[in-house]
């Protein structure tokens, strides 16, 4: 690979390499001396130009376990306040000599605008594209997946028939369609839950099930994973549903509804969560509750995603 720009067009292959050389690297994370030598001497700029927590660290922390240098950037305190293109930025990292950019922008497309510009010769890995895409989230998400649902077996298998629920702001979220075009390559079964305000535009024209109603997906869908997002407030512009209590009655994931889950049923939320609204605090810290695995095993996946990136490795389509 040279970029991982979204998962739309992803090879299934090309995923499925990802998911299992993130194992490899969970597998070293177990070790008492967690660094290797895979990267040193490769320079990898954490290019944020949003407000980022577990997406940053996790990267910074993957970048430096496999040694290799990191220069992190925010848009905050930058010359990007000053007026500075993205292409101004780009060629000032192509002239330090930086072999990978993990970026994050407000701007859907701009993943793609700096890797396919020529502005620069580094690998590009999305790190969240405005509404666009969030390649390495769907990744870490399939990946806990698997290992909760198969355990020691999970190298090697894909989700198959395996139903996954999709719950909230659909409208402003990345990580839902990441997710979809992920999970869908990989075999899965996906249903988006939203009022209408709150699903994507054009929905069903995608490989997707569209409901409005929380309860009957649970209850025809019978979901292996539960998926919960936040509501991007940040993001909206007008009142997409009446009120709060309204929202969480009616969409989130409170105790009565965490009790009729089926009992093999996964919880997950890809962070930050807002305890009350889309899902309660019981949901989040029971033991169905994947949430804390997914950070953990979001260096592992972004490990694997710089490994495969910037060691040498390419599919025969770069």
């Amino acid at each position: 690979m040279r970029h991982l720009l979204d998962t739309r067009t992803l090879a299934k292959d090309d995923a499925m390499l990802i998911l299992d050389t993130a194992e490899d690297m969970a597998a070293t994370q177990q070790r008492e001396v967690k660094k290797l030598p895979t990267l040193r001497g490769k320079t990898v700029v954490n290019l944020f130009y949003e407000d980022s927590t577990r997406t940053r660290i996790s990267f910074e922390a993957a970048a430096k376990r496999l040694s290799a240098d990191v220069i992190n950037f925010s848009a905050k305190g930058s010359s990007v306040s000053k007026g500075e293109s993205l292409k101004d930025t780009a060629q000032t990292l192509q002239a330090i000599g930086a072999d990978g950019v993990v970026i994050r922008h407000p701007a859907s497309g701009a993943p793609e605008r700096l890797a396919r510009s020529g502005w620069i010769d580094a690998g590009v890995l999305n790190a969240g594209d405005g509404t666009h895409e969030h390649p390495t989230q769907a990744l870490l998400d399939a990946f806990t997946m698997r290992r909760r649902l198969f355990g020691d077996s999970s190298r090697g298998r894909d989700l198959d028939g395996i139903s996954v629920v999709i719950v909230g702001d659909l409208a402003h979220s990345r990580v839902a369609r990441s997710n979809l075009w992920l999970l869908t390559a990989l075999g899965a079964n996906v249903t988006f839950v939203a009022p209408e305000t709150l699903q994507p535009y054009g929905a069903r024209e995608w490989p997707v099930t569209v409901r409005h109603d929380f309860d009957e997906a649970i209850e025809k869908d019978q979901p292996d994973v539960v998926m919960m997002l936040r509501i991007q407030s940040e993001r909206m512009h007008a009142a997409y549903f009446p009120n709060e209590r309204e929202y969480a009655r009616n969409w989130g994931l409170g105790d009565a509804r965490l009790g009729a889950l089926p009992e093999r049923t996964l919880v997950m939320h890809p962070g930050p969560m807002n305890r009350g609204l889309e899902i309660s605090s019981a949901a989040a810290d029971s033991h169905r509750s994947t949430v804390l695995e997914q950070v953990a095993n979001g260096v592992s996946v972004r490990m694997a995603a710089l490994y495969l990136l910037l060691s040498g490795e390419r599919s025969s389509n770069d």
